[in-house]
């Protein structure tokens, strides 16, 4: 729904499907990925696959590479994706992965980052409309 955010609880992962012209989340136990349940590799790939161009992808501090491959999928997919630069990062493992990966369009310092992704969403919107 729009306005709304949604996270996975511990033990879940969440996905994102499509559901006629609507997306739905779902929450679904599979095995740990990257040693991780919920794995954000899990959230990115499903967007990657369902979502496609008309997702964005951000990824934040964080130890390891788990959402590099699925933000680059989602990058290769069409979605803007975004990384927290190693600055601003506690730790710049997974950001640090994603943009090694070649799977980050906009690396920028945390305090930037929410007024990117809203630009993104204006510009998805006025893009969508005049597609019509």
């Amino acid at each position: 729904m729009p306005g709304h955010v949604y996270i996975a609880p511990g033990g879940y992962h969440l996905l994102v499907e499509r559901s006629g012209s609507r997306y739905i989340c779902r929450l679904h136990q599979g095995n740990p990925v990257n040693r991780h349940r919920p794995s954000v590799d899990v959230l990115f790939r499903s967007c990657a696959q369902n979502v496609g161009p008309n997702a964005i992808g951000v990824i934040l501090t964080g130890m390891g590479d788990d959402g590099a491959r699925g933000i680059k999928e989602m990058h290769d997919a069409g979605a803007t994706t975004v990384a927290q630069d190693e600055r601003t990062s506690v730790v710049w493992g997974m950001p640090g992965e994603a943009v090694k990966r070649g799977g980050i369009d906009h690396v920028l310092p945390l305090p930037e980052i929410a007024d990117k992704v809203m630009s993104l969403c204006s510009e998805q919107k006025t893009h969508s409309r005049n597609n019509r």
